[in-house]
Parts: structure tokens; sequence; C-alpha cells
């Protein structure tokens, strides 16, 4: 099924492009950004609603023929396709905004906020008392979901921060998967949506994720950790997010503060681009280093899942 899940995201994101070429939904450029993004502007964005529905669509006939896992796959995709919506809402609003050339740009943080911890809430309920405690030591049931959501919203934050280069979070994203493979459908089919996806989002890009995409990523990376591995890994393996997300807190809090920015722009991929480097050269970096830390968090797993 997971040929399949791949091959139906390959074609749903190929007629997404066509479309939004068509409408022209396009993907504005941040004129302060590095010059060499100025040549994308125009190019489809939310691309990630295909592969979502990609993901769901494959998913839900195997979960309910009884080939798609239990409660913990189903709770994964749901807070994948609830965080998917929130972020989707965002690219709706983005792009009816450039089309107008008026109205909300997109959902402002303070409800974006209360919507992703809302999420979490519900998945740290639902997944506090089937979370393998022999690979998370419970702190107490209220600890446990305050816990719980935290890293969901936090996972789903940080992956989103990941976006922004071709390739770069589609490839992050995979590469933390791998040690789940084998016990998540949901991580597999993901995985096999983003190869899909990746056909078209390689550089130089046809398409852009958008946040509908890097939500769903965020959501599943951080569920599939906490139900099947050890949710203190997780940083670990997506080490690339959460430097991200540790660079836009620290640039916001530093101009703040002091008036002054600790990198010349963030998140900090954008950083290294204005330092020098190649597009292609951060992707694949990124990349190698996050194979290392996933490699580290599959031996300290002991082979497990």
């Amino acid at each position: 099924m997971t040929v399949i899940c791949a091959l139906l995201s390959w074609l749903l994101v190929g007629l997404f492009i066509r479309l939004s070429k068509a409408r022209g939904w396009g993907q504005p450029i941040r004129k302060d950004g590095p010059q060499t993004h100025l040549q994308k502007e125009g190019t489809p964005t939310a691309g990630g609603v295909a592969f979502v529905l990609a993901l769901a669509a494959v998913f839900f006939p195997l979960h309910f023929t009884g080939h798609g896992g239990g409660q913990r796959e189903l709770l994964i995709m749901l807070a994948a396709l609830a965080m998917g919506v929130i972020g989707g809402i965002d690219d709706y609003l983005k792009v009816v905004s450039r089309m107008r050339g008026k109205g909300k740009k997109e959902l402002l943080a303070r409800e974006k906020f209360p919507l992703q911890f809302l999420v979490g809430l519900v998945f740290a309920y639902f997944a506090v008392p089937l979370a393998s405690h022999e690979l998370f030591p419970s702190l107490g049931q209220i600890p446990d979901i305050i816990l719980l959501t935290l890293v969901m919203v936090g996972a789903v934050n940080a992956f989103n921060f990941t976006d922004g280069l071709d390739g770069l979070l589609a490839g992050v994203a995979m590469i933390v998967l791998l040690p789940l493979l084998a016990v998540s459908p949901v991580s597999a089919l993901l995985v096999a949506a983003l190869l899909g996806f990746l056909w078209f989002n390689a550089h130089p890009a046809r398409v852009f994720m958008g946040d509908m995409g890097s939500h769903a990523i965020g959501a599943t990376a951080a569920g599939a950790y906490v139900l099947y591995a050890d949710v203190w890994l997780l940083p670990l393996a997506a080490i690339i997010p959460v430097v991200a997300v540790l660079s836009v807190v620290i640039q916001v809090v530093s101009f703040k503060t002091r008036g002054k920015r600790v990198f010349r722009m963030s998140p900090i991929q954008h950083h290294f681009e204005l330092s020098g480097w190649p597009e292609t050269h951060v992707t694949l970096r990124f990349w190698v280093v996050t194979a290392v830390a996933t490699a580290a968090v599959w031996w300290l797993l002991g082979g497990r899942p």
C-alpha cells in the first residue's frame, strides 16, 4: 500500500500544480530574504494539501478493513488531519489575499496557537493511556497530558519553521520517521506520500508544501514518537526542526530586547543561505545532520521499534 500511496501522492500533487497554475495560486516571496528566492515568485504553494489527501485516502480504507493498525494509528492520523486543517486555513488565507490583493493574509499567532493547543490537548488525553510506559515513564496523568500537549504543539511549529527550502522539510521528515516505519502505518504511508511530493518539490521546486503539509508532518512525527518510541528522543531525531524553531525564538527575543539580530535571517536555514551556502548545500547538509541524529536515536532504542 505504500507504493500506492506514493503513486497517488505523485498524481495528486501533479494535478494540484496544474490547477494552481491555472488559477494563479502562487507563493509570494519575502523581498528581504535570499535574492536567489525571488525567481520562485508565483510557484504554486499549499502542495501539502495533495499529499495529505493521498495519505488519508489510503489510510482510512486500510484502517476500516482492519489492516491499518489500531487505536494508536487512528489517533495519529486524526491529529495529523486536525493540525493539517489549521495549517490549511493559513494556506487558504495566504492564497486568497495574494490573488485579491486584500483581506486577511494569514492566521495570527493568537488565533493559531489556541487551535493547536486544543488539538494537542485532545491528542494527549487519548494518548496517555495508549503510550508504551516501558519507554515513557509516567509523571502522573495531568503532567503527562501537559507534556504531550506541549510536545505535539512544539513539533508542529518546529517542523513548520523547517520549511522554506526546496526539498528540505520533506527530506528531513522522511529521515526522522525511518525508525518507526515497521510499527506505524501512518508513518510509513506519510513517508511514501512525501516521496511522491518530493518528485516535484526537489530543487528547483515546482510546488511548495505550505502549512497544511508541515502541520500534518509535525503531528505525525510527534504522535508516532509518543506512542511507539520515546518522547524524549524526538528532539534528537528532529534536531533540525528544533534548531529552526530555536533560531526564530532567539532572533525575536534578541531584536525585541537588544534591537539586534543574532542571525542574518531566521529560521536558521536562511541564515546559512545569506552566509553564502547554495540552497542545495543547506538542504543536503541538513539531511545529513538529521540522518546522523536519527541513527543515534535508532541505536538508543536498541533496535526498537
